[in-house]
């Protein structure tokens, strides 16, 4: 709606609220009237119960995690999210009401309700690879706040927080072209997840600036990267000239796993015989020397950038976070290249 008005998210929800605390009486009638038309046009009714709640705050802060259980375990790769997130809820006065998929039927759920315990909360924060699009986008025509951490470009109106992928990609594999590389290879997973799709756009962007080729052969997508990265596979591919490899990170580090697994089992030595790298941070179990060459998220500081947006959304204020950076991490997986025998 906020696209088909040529308007922000918070000007929508301004408009379709009709709040009278001054804010509203800002926007000029042009602008309201473009709403409004949008909202006709794409047959949106406005939910009692939602404008009852946005109403009344209550100082309620939404976390949805699209996991089973909540990430409290201080290993998994969510929680320095959480940590940020708890910290500048609160300095702002906030309490959180924590929710996971198995609370509304998961990640893949379905039909009105599915997030409908959301709307408790005055607005709220969800986290996680895949996401339920229709319902996100139906609280968003409800005028409720949504922030999503992570970028999500691709659900009109949703306001998200992100970390800049793809410049610390580019970074990773210019790094790797310094040291020599001229054959280097993505391990990533086989899905189409914002995160993958910038990781996989930083690692091309680095592989043309720095002259060398990225064809269909540069990119491995794997289903299962456990089963379809042998170590058979790995010392075909160092056979034919492939001297680096970097691997992007997930909540299951399954590519790095994988990649891991493969070289050692094919015998070969890192960085000795063939460099690794990796686009994010390790598991925590697989976080021990040697340091992968890679680089690290500003989990912490994403957090307290989706808090900041959310609670501006929640005050109907216009307001956006850029792209938080990545750091760089020599690390101690990448070295020259061992020339041809």
């Amino acid at each position: 709606m906020a696209g088909l008005a040529g308007v922000s998210q918070a000007t929508v929800s301004l408009v379709l609220s009709a709040r009278g605390d001054g804010r509203a009486a800002a926007i000029s009638e042009e602008t309201r009237q473009r709403v409004l038309d949008a909202a006709r046009s794409l047959g949106y009714v406005p939910d009692p119960a939602a404008r009852r709640l946005a109403a009344a705050s209550n100082n309620l802060l939404g976390v949805f995690s699209f996991t089973a259980t909540f990430p409290t375990d201080v290993q998994h790769s969510y929680y320095p999210f959480l940590v940020g997130v708890e910290q500048e809820a609160a300095a702002r006065g906030y309490d959180l009401v924590l929710f996971t998929g198995s609370s509304t039927g998961g990640a893949g759920a379905a039909g009105p309700d599915a997030l409908s315990r959301v709307r408790l909360a005055d607005g709220c924060l969800f986290l996680g690879r895949h996401v339920p699009r229709a319902e996100l986008k139906r609280l968003v025509a409800d005028g409720f706040p949504v922030v999503h951490l992570g970028r999500r470009e691709e659900l009109e109106g949703v306001a998200w927080v992100g970390a800049d992928y793809v410049s610390a990609s580019r970074e990773v594999v210019a790094h790797l072209a310094e040291l020599g590389h001229r054959r280097i290879v993505l391990v990533r997973e086989d899905d189409d997840a914002p995160a993958s799709t910038d990781r996989q756009r930083g690692f091309l962007d680095g592989l043309a600036a720095a002259g060398l080729t990225g064809g269909p052969g540069a990119v491995l997508r794997c289903a299962d990267p456990a089963g379809e990265l042998t170590a058979q596979r790995v010392r075909a591919l160092v056979a034919d000239g492939v001297t680096a490899f970097v691997a992007e990170e997930t909540d299951t580090g399954a590519a790095w796993r994988a990649l891991n697994a493969a070289v050692r089992e094919a015998g070969l030595g890192c960085p000795g015989d063939v460099s690794l790298g990796l686009l994010g941070s390790p598991p925590a179990d697989l976080a021990a020397r040697p340091v992968p060459t890679g680089f690290d998220i500003p989990r912490h500081r994403l957090g307290a950038a989706a808090v900041r947006l959310l609670a501006a959304l929640v005050a109907g204020e216009e307001a956006e976070e850029p792209l938080v950076a990545c750091e760089f991490r020599a690390g101690e997986t990448a070295g020259p290249p061992v020339p041809p025998r």
